[in-house]
């Protein structure tokens, strides 16, 4: 098992980083792999990699697998020695038997039934130093160099660069990696990668230049007994992150895909909730990391405003003979990619993926609230009481709707996300079909409310555009003249969750 940080490195940034790390004793090593799966993709669509590597004169064969948390990964290496490139055409799979992983491999590859092949390569220069920090012993590994793959089997090379850091944990505690690594992201700008090179290089080979957004999926809980609150707060935020990375990645990258936008969004709006309402069960969520996180958020929503909730208006207005439109650029509104690298947002990356990774059997760290943990059924009783208080303080407002103004219509639809996603954090524990009784009651109140904050939010930016351009307000008077209507309709979804199933009043499951 490897426990490791990976970082990506912004053109500019390699020579400082490097500089830094030859401060110390430092290896520099060629490191040149050939990677194999079957010819349908057995391994890669089991999460798993496997290679051959010429390290110096020496040659490795590793297995990799998806591990149990957010930086762990299950490995095993086996050294041949100076072996010659001859004697290793493909892997013997026995080199791996009687490890976890291997196992793993064996099983995948006996149900695919298919012979190995090789897929893609890579060459890279690894410079290496290690570092001891908070009672941690780390390895910090450079790695500059390329990802080689024919697309199709048979056609032309296509290459990708590779130039990341990876800080891995040898020995002692997770958090002397932690800090360490939010330190060398800070000083040189580096965001958050959760695309190895066996991904890449599969997406190189099959010409792969976008992937599909990744939703949000319940916390797993297992079998056990019920959490106390530090466990429950560590497997939600691992939830809310798995979400949350993989997106937050891609865009980093330079993705501008509209639905991985969103889906970080809804990721981010998942964690702010997390972070609010379970920092009572126990110590270690730090109250400054909201900031950060509201920021990024902020600069994402502004993306989503100008391209999906306008289109989506002209939509409404497209029998109406609309005049045609262009908005002024936004001023001052970095883009998501830019958001998504902004150093204090990394840094708070960083800093919950190592609170999702810490081991539930060590004692928790001293973090800024000097609350004790939440026995189980104190936890329990806790979150009870949050999803009743959510659910009261939403009847009453349903009972003032229609005299509220847009601003504190805004913030009602915020507290209905916050209860909505408290119950899908719980739902394992107390019931996921009674929970998805109690959602389903909820979903239209809350889609009423998303309608009309878009036609708020539509009707700004076109009071924004009619400085510059008059047609804009047949726009704005078009919307004015249905948002009492939309209200209406949001108010009336939102009292009829007085008839919604209190799910939180039964028994805990099991």
């Amino acid at each position: 098992m490897e426990t490791e940080f990976k970082f990506h490195i912004p053109t500019g940034r390699l020579a400082g980083v490097e500089d830094e790390l030859r401060q110390g004793v430092v290896q520099r090593t060629r490191m040149q792999a050939r990677y194999f799966d079957t010819p349908t993709g057995a391994l890669a669509a089991a999460g798993m990699a496997l290679r051959l590597r010429k390290e110096g004169r020496r040659w490795v064969q590793t297995v990799k697998a998806a591990g149990h948390g957010l930086l762990q990964r299950l490995e095993h290496n086996a050294d041949l020695g100076a072996a010659r490139a001859a004697d290793l055409r493909r892997p013997d799979l026995l080199r791996h038997r009687d490890t976890p992983v291997g196992e793993r491999l064996l099983q995948v590859l006996q149900a695919a039934g298919e012979e190995l092949v090789e897929t893609y390569a890579t060459d890279i220069w690894r410079l290496t130093r290690e570092i001891h920090h908070a009672g941690a012993r780390v390895e910090l590994a450079l790695d500059v160099g390329k990802i080689v793959a024919q697309s199709p089997p048979g056609g032309p090379l296509r290459v990708a660069p590779v130039c990341e850091l990876e800080l891995e944990l040898l020995q002692g505690p997770l958090g002397g990696l932690v800090e360490l690594s939010a330190r060398w992201a800070q000083r040189h700008g580096l965001w958050l990668g959760t695309v190895s090179k066996a991904e890449r290089g599969e997406r190189l080979m099959k010409g792969i230049s976008q992937v599909p957004a990744i939703k949000a999926e319940a916390p797993r809980f297992g079998d056990s007994p019920a959490p106390d609150g530090a466990v429950l707060q560590r497997l939600v935020i691992a939830a809310c992150l798995a979400q949350v990375l993989p997106n937050a990645s891609e865009i980093a990258e330079g993705s501008e895909d509209a639905e991985q936008i969103h889906q970080l969004r809804i990721g981010l709006r998942r964690l702010r909730t997390a972070l609010r309402e379970l920092g009572p069960l126990a110590p270690g969520l730090d109250p400054a990391w909201d900031a950060p996180i509201t920021r990024t958020f902020g600069a994402l929503g502004a993306q989503r405003d100008r391209a999906q909730v306008l289109a989506e208006s002209r939509r409404w207005m497209e029998d109406a003979d609309a005049p045609t439109l262009t908005l002024p650029a936004a001023a001052d509104v970095p883009t998501p990619t830019a958001a998504v690298r902004d150093p204090g947002f990394q840094a708070v990356l960083v800093a919950l993926a190592g609170r999702a990774a810490e081991d539930p059997a060590e004692p928790l760290a001293a973090g800024p609230a000097a609350a004790a943990t939440l026995d189980a059924d104190a936890t329990l009783a806790h979150l009870r009481e949050r999803l009743r208080r959510l659910h009261r303080r939403s009847l009453r407002d349903a009972e003032r709707f229609d005299q509220l103004d847009d601003r504190q219509r805004h913030r009602i639809r915020k507290r209905l996300k916050r209860l909505r996603y408290l119950a899908e954090f719980v739902a394992p524990l107390l019931g996921d079909s009674r929970t998805a009784r109690y959602l389903d009651q909820l979903r239209p109140a809350q889609d009423a409310l998303g309608l009309f904050n878009d036609q708020v939010t539509a009707r700004r930016l076109y009071e924004q555009a009619a400085q510059q351009d008059a047609h804009a307000w047949f726009a704005i008077g078009w919307l004015a003249a249905r948002q009492p209507r939309t209200a209406k309709k949001a108010g009336k979804a939102l009292r009829r969750l007085a008839d919604a199933p209190k799910f939180w009043k039964g028994r805990r499951k099991g």
